[in-house]
């Protein structure tokens, strides 16, 4: 009897005693319907438990799918549930575990400024929430682009370039920034640019946003700025009833800045402008209707095609007389005209209202009459003949002039 006390003693001395941190093994003894698992320790001859939460972050993972009757994993006390050294359960995490095995290999792999490759779990108020090698990091919103930020759920998903600049595995502390990643590249990207581009090339780049002001055009890691006037040849109003983000897009440079890091660009360069086609859709003689854009003191413009417009002269208006052609057109007005004259180099179009309005007939009694001299005839008593007659000078004047004798 004192020898089967003596084995029992010496069992129970055998048995390690588990404390709150240690890392053991556990055997898989049952799933329980509380979505939990009943493990017995290795070498303690005590029971632990193991909550879902504790097993994986999925909350919608089905415990049997994870483990087995039987299975043998490993674990790290998290806290005590009871105080009976035979009948005591422990708290177990195989997810913490596996956290801070995770932690130890980042410190050893990893150091501040290293750049790593990180998906993003969940986008929060303050921030990003990112996966680095099974470790969680956080990516402050000052620190996501070298932008301010609106919606911080488009990064939700996916997966970003972040240089560490906090790691800190006894406070299981990770801080990173994309915005130093992104600035890194857009300088060396600048340079890049600078040295391949010429004020007048043409390439393609992609929407990447847009303003009141123009669009910022994606060119390799560098944007260049569409302002609205550079949009079309048409009047835009905002950049975002023409483009969209994520379009491509044709540019021409117009611009090149390196010292304020700006680069201008077109997108209407690159495309046919109203003049090109005016000759050939507008010659001498065409009829058009035209919209009346603006009125002046010696005619109005009238609009034939988007961006092209034309001249109607005050004497062109109509055949009786204008003072003021703000007196018969107003801007808005829809009109008729024919076309006097094209030139696309100079950009002039000689337009006539009147040319396509019949010309009042004139009156008789309201013609201008033109004044004549009347005829003058010979008198009666000239003659440029000797024979017709043998009067003199002399024999006119003869009397008077004896007087002078």
């Amino acid at each position: 009897m004192n020898e089967e006390n003596n084995e029992l003693l010496a069992a129970l001395d055998s048995v390690a005693e588990v404390k709150v941190g240690d890392v053991v093994k556990g055997e898989v003894l049952a799933i329980d319907d509380n979505r939990q698992v009943i493990v017995g320790i290795e070498g303690a001859g005590v029971e632990g438990v193991i909550p879902l939460r504790e097993l994986t972050t999925d909350r919608d993972a089905d415990v049997n799918d994870l483990v087995k009757v039987g299975d043998v994993l490993d674990l790290v006390v998290v806290s005590t549930i009871g105080s009976d050294k035979e009948g005591g359960s422990y708290l177990l995490s195989k997810r913490r575990l596996e956290a801070r095995r995770a932690w130890e290999e980042i410190a050893s792999k990893h150091s501040v400024d290293d750049i790593v490759e990180a998906p993003v779990t969940q986008a929060v108020k303050g921030g990003l929430v990112v996966d680095v090698e099974g470790v969680r990091g956080f990516v402050p919103a000052s620190m996501i682009e070298n932008r301010f930020v609106q919606d911080l759920n488009q990064y939700k998903g996916q997966t970003i370039r972040a240089k560490i600049i906090e790691i800190n595995a006894a406070d299981s502390r990770l801080i990173l920034s994309r915005r130093d990643v992104l600035n890194e590249e857009r300088k060396a990207a600048l340079a890049r640019i600078f040295d391949e581009l010429s004020v007048g090339d043409v390439i393609e780049g992609k929407v990447a946003r847009m303003t009141n002001f123009g669009a910022f055009v994606d060119l390799g890691g560098v944007d260049g700025l569409v302002h609205v006037s550079e949009i079309s040849h048409e009047r835009v109003s905002q950049p975002s009833d023409v483009l969209s983000v994520g379009e491509e897009v044709k540019v021409k440079v117009l611009g090149l800045d390196p010292e304020r890091e700006r680069i201008s660009l077109s997108i209407k360069a690159t495309q046919p402008g109203p003049w090109d086609e005016a000759a050939e859709k507008a010659p001498e003689g065409t009829v058009l209707e035209g919209t009346v854009k603006r009125v002046v003191d010696f005619g109005a413009f009238v609009e034939v095609f988007p961006g092209v417009e034309g001249l109607v002269h005050v004497s062109q208006i109509s055949h009786k007389h204008i003072a003021n052609p703000s007196d018969v057109l107003t801007a808005g007005d829809k009109v008729q005209v024919k076309v006097l004259d094209v030139n696309p180099e100079r950009q002039r179009l000689s337009l006539s209202i009147k040319a396509l309005e019949e010309a009042p007939a004139r009156e008789e009694n309201d013609r201008p009459r033109r004044s004549r001299r009347p005829r003058q005839s010979a008198p009666t008593n000239y003659s440029t003949s000797e024979e017709e007659g043998s009067a003199t000078l002399g024999d006119a004047f003869g009397d008077i002039f004896k007087d002078f004798n």
